[in-house]
């Protein structure tokens, strides 16, 4: 049986994450330390450990068939692959910073400036669009130390806390690029290996769905049961089940995580009683 080669982050920020994602989505794999390459026991997934620069071109060429890397990296490289799914997790941002002295107002300021950067294909673009003029400096590491040793006046870094251009001095001023891990596939899969990526993706899904979402269940008076029923949106309904206790019902239903706070206020507002709130593993619909 044909397989799909997948591959991921040898080591670094994505590597975890995408190997966690895959678990949780039932795939069995040894992913012992310093190996390159190893096989799913229970799905036809072939796993290749790569760097993240790399995994665009390794998709595009057929080496790999899908692979799991930052948006960052897709757009910098700019290969013909399909951006299939993005996943959750590796989320930072592509921004812009300067020394805290500098006065700094709009995009315009960056006139002339010469900027550090290990991304020059997108800050290129950005800059273009802004129309404007600056000296680009393409380096690699410890982008942010750059305005300190005189090497450029202002970086494009990626920024995940911020703590770091803190600690050199740094403030960030214009947000270029938003960033999230994504599965990327080459625009020539087969048939087989299509059906494969499809039942992958199902399992992703399937998997992200539940990490948004909270089973809720609770006891709710009858009557006040109706109001309590409409602030639940659910799949479809709530289930309503009846109480030994006469006069009471118990309610179970789905909240989605950015609603979640406010509903369960309201819900006690109503007069529902012991809510309890359970993480969901797996969310097919």
């Amino acid at each position: 049986m044909q397989k799909l080669r997948i591959a991921i982050q040898k080591s670094g920020r994505l590597h975890d994450d995408s190997i966690k994602l895959l678990k949780e989505c039932g795939i069995d794999m040894n992913n012992g330390v310093n190996k390159l390459k190893t096989e799913a026991s229970n799905f036809p997934l072939e796993l290749f450990f790569l760097r993240d620069d790399d995994i665009p071109q390794y998709v595009e060429d057929g080496v790999a068939d899908i692979g799991i890397v930052g948006e960052n990296v897709v757009l910098e490289k700019n290969r013909p692959v399909d951006a299939i799914e993005k996943l959750g997790f590796g989320k930072c941002r592509l921004s812009m910073a300067v020394p805290k002295t500098m006065e700094y107002n709009t995009v315009s300021d960056m006139q002339n400036m010469r900027i550090a950067t290990s991304y020059p294909v997108i800050l290129g673009q950005f800059l273009d669009k802004n129309n404007i003029k600056a000296e680009i400096h393409e380096i690699s590491g410890s982008v942010e130390i750059a305005p300190g040793i005189g090497l450029a006046d202002a970086i494009c870094d990626l920024v995940s806390s911020g703590s770091t251009l803190f600690m050199n001095g740094l403030k960030e001023v214009e947000t270029i690029l938003k960033s999230e891990a994504v599965l990327i596939a080459n625009k020539k899969l087969t048939a087989e290996q299509t059906q494969i990526l499809d039942k992958l993706l199902f399992r992703i899904k399937a998997v992200k769905k539940a990490k948004n979402n909270k089973y809720v269940l609770l006891n709710a008076p009858n009557d006040n049961l109706a109001k309590i029923i409409s602030l639940l949106p659910g799949m479809k309904s709530p289930t309503v089940l009846p109480l030994a206790e006469e006069g009471w019902s118990s309610v179970h239903s789905v909240l989605n995580e950015n609603d979640f706070w406010d509903i369960i206020e309201s819900l006690k507002a109503a007069g529902a009683q012991g809510i309890l709130v359970v993480p969901i593993e797996k969310m097919v619909i």
